[in-house]
């Protein structure tokens, strides 16, 4: 579809106020993984209420929905956004703010709720797509497919969409496209071919020592001591056995032992997030982890074996070279120089693509910013852009409504019509 074509389909977007307001209301009320139940029926009360024609599906592999709008014969074109939050304490002040308490499935803990990884803004974004593109329905034919995915923080609700027999349910897209709100200036597209977004590793070790009183360690073997050693060994990992040029992050979040200062505890638990970008690299990090983890049990004489549980697993995110071509083409001609072709890749970690090679099919996976541009302008200028703005997973972070909205909701339509057949 020609850029005139582009900007006739997106001159009369449907009411932003709307849109805003559901935003916010979203915002203000999130959901843990595997339990967005009521953001899942919002998702689908507001599809419905488009009386757009989507034949719409839900309770997929959990709390997933998904609508499909046909249009004739053509390409068939699957947006996806993400809806669960995290367990995060939002510190952002906003009037709209998160006060939600939620007890965690993981875990069976009550903790703050907080969607400080922007999925609300991509819930409202592919909401709103979803009116715009079926009010121009005359202007393409095809297939659309809106698909709002579960689970995303712990890497398992695109799997479980697709074990749920997703693509019995819907029709098999030809290009999945999905986006993500980043800490960038608001107004601003990011792409590029190949990889964008890495893999993520993540374990639970459990390291076995002997108890004992603080005041008799000869008589112990303290896995604090053991523990401490893992985590400083695990940093040589990155500076001495991984090439320089490859992107790669191993960090240890959390370190648990022991109850009181005079008793030397039995065991330790470490929690290991690793991050990758090419395949070689992520072997060979996952290799090293578990080679150290067990020289030092040895080492330390254990009494046991350490226990090594892998808790979640990120594909790499590689956008197919042909589909974001197409994009960048119709990126460029309606963003103009807002649109970066060649934005950096991240160390940051998504399952979308299991929507796409679950069935052999290409896709790709944008950003775009959410940031005040005042903002970042001023932070920009004073070199103080890691530190003024927030980062997602921030209890801070929190995109500005507009033109972050706006910009998403064009992204979207640009993707799905660059794809869908042009009348």
């Amino acid at each position: 579809m020609d850029s005139s074509n582009l900007a006739d389909c997106l001159a009369n977007t449907p009411d932003l106020d709307r849109y805003e307001t559901l935003y916010k209301h979203l915002h203000s009320h999130p959901e843990l993984s595997l339990q967005e139940s009521q953001t899942a029926s919002t998702i689908v009360s507001h599809l419905e209420s488009l009386n757009a024609g989507y034949d719409i599906h839900a309770s997929i592999g959990g709390h997933g929905a998904a609508g499909v709008l046909k249009n004739g014969p053509g390409p068939t074109v699957l947006l996806r956004a993400d809806i669960d939050a995290l367990p995060v304490l939002e510190q952002t002040g906003l009037p709209y703010a998160s006060k939600v308490i939620m007890k965690d499935v993981a875990d069976g803990v009550e903790k703050p709720v907080m969607h400080a990884c922007g999925h609300d803004m991509h819930i409202t974004c592919l909401l709103a797509a979803a009116e715009q593109l079926a009010s121009v329905k005359s202007a393409w034919t095809g297939t659309l497919i809106v698909l709002f995915q579960p689970n995303e923080e712990r890497a398992g609700g695109a799997h479980a969409m697709v074990d749920d027999a997703l693509y019995d349910k819907i029709p098999k897209p030809d290009v999945v496209l999905g986006q993500h709100v980043m800490p960038l200036r608001a107004g601003r597209i990011g792409n590029r071919v190949g990889t964008i977004m890495g893999a993520a590793d993540s374990f639970k070790v459990t390291l076995f020592g002997r108890g004992g009183h603080g005041s008799m360690p000869h008589r112990s073997i303290d896995p604090v001591v053991m523990a401490a050693n893992v985590v400083l060994r695990l940093q040589n990992i990155v500076s001495r056995e991984v090439n320089p040029a490859d992107m790669t992050v191993v960090t240890v979040g959390s370190v648990q032992a022991g109850q009181t200062e005079n008793i030397i505890a039995d065991r330790a638990v470490l929690k290991i997030n690793t991050r990758t970008t090419t395949p070689a690299t992520r072997d060979r990090v996952l290799a090293a982890i578990r080679r150290i983890i067990k020289a030092e049990c040895e080492a330390s004489n254990s009494p046991k074996e350490p226990l090594i549980e892998p808790t979640s697993r990120f594909p790499l995110t590689i956008n197919d070279k042909d589909t974001a071509s197409r994009l960048a083409s119709s990126f460029s001609e309606y963003f103009g120089q807002a649109f970066d072709p060649k934005t950096a890749p991240i160390n940051g970690s998504e399952d979308v693509s299991i929507l796409a090679t679950s069935i052999d099919r290409p896709y790709n996976f944008w950003f775009f910013g959410g940031v005040d541009p005042d903002l970042w302008d001023r932070a920009e200028r004073e070199g103080r852009l890691f530190e003024d703005v927030p980062a997602n997973h921030s209890g801070y972070f929190a995109p500005v409504v507009q033109p972050t909205l706006t910009v998403g909701l064009q992204a979207l339509c640009v993707g799905a019509l660059t794809f869908l057949e042009r009348r």
